[in-house]
Order: structure tokens, then C-alpha cells, then sequence
């Protein structure tokens, strides 16, 4: 019977083959560099809300603890975001013509919540609890950044998984005195590494099992 290929086609199909693979492998490559690019995670772009708010004002300027608006994110796993009526405490006599607060107004006068757009979001197969990290003195601006510079609040870190792993791993590289957790001007550079181990250690932090899957993945 006559051959239908000739041999050199072998070489052909070999080539053939490697250069899929190599296609195959820079297409996965390519899609997992995109899924960590800080534009395809929204790193740094600034979220418009309905409501314009400026963390950079209250937090900032006035001096404002997280806790006031934020008041489960030392009790709980989520970090609530406050009701009109929080907003309200203050805005029922300050700047009440402001065309910026009266979305605050209407939202109480109406009872229809804000609808607010979420900055910080994990996927659902994540399991993330704000109370512990600030009792493990964790501060807010390790994750938020600098939110009292921000008039409108932006993605300060990309959150994927090495990134988390990088403080689990080295949690003395982080941390901070628990009364220190909501002061944003706080420097790490503040205390020396010894005494951020010392910390560690008193507030029982394991870190042999910090990197175990199922304290993120239940």
C-alpha cells in the first residue's frame, strides 16, 4: 500500500503539536495574568455612588471612627454599611440643603435603603470575617488603604489569594496593637519586628495554620 504521508511529515506533526501546546499554554497564562491585572480587579479606580460620600471629609477632616458607620466590623463578619438614619444623627441640621445629602433624606423619609455599590467583594466561595482580623489587630487600612484620603473610595488591593497568603504567612509584617487597629495614621515601622512577633504571640495567632485551605475555603 502506498503511503499516504511522506516521513517528513512526522517532523511536521510534531511541531504541530508543540506549537499548540505553547499556544495552549500562553492562552491559560494569559487569562490568569488578566484575572489578577489590577484593571480587571478595579484596583484604584475610584467608585462613583449614588450618594456622594467623602471618607476623605469624615474620616479625615472630622476625625470620624470607622465604628460609627461601620458599627459590626469588630462584632461580626461583615463590615455593615449604616442606615439613613446613622447618616441622619447628623444631617437633620447639618447641611440639610446640600443637594449632596438629600439622597440621605429622601432615603429616610421613604424608608427605601441606598443603593449603595459594593467596593470590596469576594467570591462567594471565600469565607471572610472582619471581626477577627480586627481582634487579631489587624488594622482597616491593611485591606482599605488610606480611606481617609479618599474623597471617593476605590479598590486599594487587588484581593487574591497570594495576597492574603502574604500577611497569613507573616502576620508580624501587619499587625498592630488593637487600639491602633482604626488609626489610619498608624506606620508598621512604629513598633520593631520583635515586638510585632511579641504580638503575634499574645494574641494567639497560629500562624502554622494560617495557611491551611479550610480557614478560607468552608
Amino acid at each position: 500500500m502506498n503511503q499516504i504521508f511522506r516521513p517528513e511529515f512526522n517532523t511536521v506533526a510534531r511541531i504541530s503539536v508543540l506549537v499548540l501546546a505553547y499556544v495552549l499554554v500562553s492562552v491559560l497564562w494569559s487569562m490568569a495574568m488578566l484575572d489578577r491585572a489590577h484593571y480587571t480587579r478595579r484596583v484604584n479606580e475610584p467608585v462613583t455612588q449614588p450618594v456622594a460620600y467623602s471618607h476623605q471629609l469624615h474620616v479625615g477632616s472630622l476625625n470620624m471612627d470607622c465604628r460609627y458607620c461601620h458599627n459590626s466590623v469588630n462584632v461580626g463578619r461583615f463590615a455593615n454599611i449604616p442606615p439613613a438614619e446613622t447618616c441622619m444623627t447628623c444631617h437633620h441640621e447639618i447641611k440639610t440643603a446640600n443637594l449632596d445629602v438629600q439622597g440621605v433624606h429622601d432615603s429616610y423619609n421613604t424608608g427605601q435603603p441606598i443603593k449603595w455599590i459594593r467596593v470590596h467583594d469576594l467570591p462567594d466561595h471565600v469565607y471572610f470575617d472582619h471581626s477577627i482580623h480586627v481582634s487579631k489587630g489587624i488594622g482597616c487600612s491593611e485591606c482599605h488603604g488610606q480611606v481617609d484620603e479618599m474623597e471617593v473610595v476605590w479598590r486599594a488591593e487587588d484581593l487574591t489569594m497570594g495576597w492574603c497568603l502574604n500577611c497569613h504567612r507573616a502576620p508580624e509584617e501587619f499587625i498592630r496593637p488593637r487600639e491602633e487597629v482604626y488609626n489610619m495614621q498608624w506606620e508598621t515601622e512604629s513598633l520593631s519586628i520583635e515586638e510585632r512577633s511579641q504580638l503575634v504571640e499574645e494574641y494567639n495567632i497560629n500562624v502554622g495554620e494560617l495557611d491551611h485551605c479550610n480557614i478560607c475555603h468552608r
